[in-house]
């Protein structure tokens, strides 16, 4: 009878083991099948097939497509190829975009945040004024300011003529205003969005932070240097390397407003692909020249994250 009660209370009292639920493991990647399906089907799918396409001589009219292996690759670093001067004019116009808008893009609206970060009055409307352009689509920029920016019968000419400055600037034909053009208007355009996410960074540092400072002597800028940059960090550097991409990839406002004007000047590289691609109807070349631009930016980028993981 002993026996009994205790086995009875050793039951009553030991802890109900649950029985593992079968299939548990299996859950999260239902929940990701659908993104899988779609990241598969949309990018690495094209991915593979526009590096099948740079293999080959590809003129998408013809129903010959001969296989040329590394053929497209090996003429973008031949001096004698067609295509080498080109190219590389076009990568060099790249690169100028990139080098003067990207600098711009990151600290005009850091600025900017700064500023609609502090409490006044209207703070929301100026947050809602200076995200508006960047609603805007590529067409309409590049219509809007290809008429404004008109050397001969633009508006800016025609404003700064009324007040007694030059009225006869090549905003759009020559050097250097094509490039002050193309930066301008995309960063005028595309600063809102930056100064969206910094503020969402600004907001998410804790204010006891700035308190403690300011006990401890801390001005304004010692503030900003050893608080406001380093709570910024992951933010600064998703700005910076979205940034650098899209300047890389800039082809909507030099094709509408400048056209590559004067010349191929401001002809970009995702300019010269479009039209070696679908104007010339050369494939292969223009996936070759896609992948080696692609390369070139995978570098930059893991440069860009070593940079700022140095500073941890």
């Amino acid at each position: 009878m002993v026996d009994v009660l205790e086995t009875a209370t050793t039951s009553t009292s030991a802890p109900a083991t649950r029985a593992p639920r079968r299939g548990s493991g299996v859950t999260p990647y239902l929940y990701l099948l659908p993104y899988a399906l779609l990241f598969t089907t949309f990018t690495l799918v094209p991915a593979g097939y526009g590096l099948w396409i740079s293999l080959h001589e590809w003129d998408y009219l013809l129903p010959g497509k001969p296989f040329v292996g590394l053929d497209n690759y090996q003429a973008l670093f031949d001096s004698a190829s067609p295509v080498f001067d080109f190219f590389w004019q076009s990568m060099q116009a790249t690169a100028i975009f990139t080098v003067f808008s990207v600098p711009l893009l990151v600290t005009v609206p850091l600025a900017i945040a700064l500023l609609l970060n502090r409490s006044f009055k209207g703070r929301t409307f100026f947050r809602a004024v200076y995200f508006a352009p960047y609603v805007l689509g590529v067409a309409v920029i590049g219509v809007l300011w290809r008429f404004l920016l008109d050397p001969n019968l633009g508006a800016i000419n025609a404003m700064l003529g009324a007040v007694g400055l030059p009225d006869d600037t090549a905003w759009t034909t020559g050097l250097p205003w094509a490039w002050i053009s193309l930066v301008g208007v995309t960063v005028w355009w595309t600063l809102g969005f930056n100064a969206v996410i910094y503020l969402a960074g600004l907001q998410d540092i804790p204010r006891e932070l700035y308190d403690a400072a300011k006990v401890d002597g801390a001005g304004r800028w010692a503030e900003f240097r050893h608080v406001t940059l380093p709570g910024l960090r992951p933010v600064l550097l998703f700005i910076v390397i979205n940034t650098i991409l899209a300047s890389s990839n800039m082809f909507g406002q030099a094709y509408l407003i400048t056209q590559g004007a004067p010349g191929v000047e401001t002809r970009t590289a995702i300019m010269y692909i479009a039209e070696e691609g679908l104007r010339s109807y050369r494939m292969g070349s223009a996936a070759a020249m896609s992948y080696l631009l692609t390369l070139g930016l995978l570098l930059v980028s893991m440069i860009t994250f070593r940079l700022f993981r140095e500073k941890d």
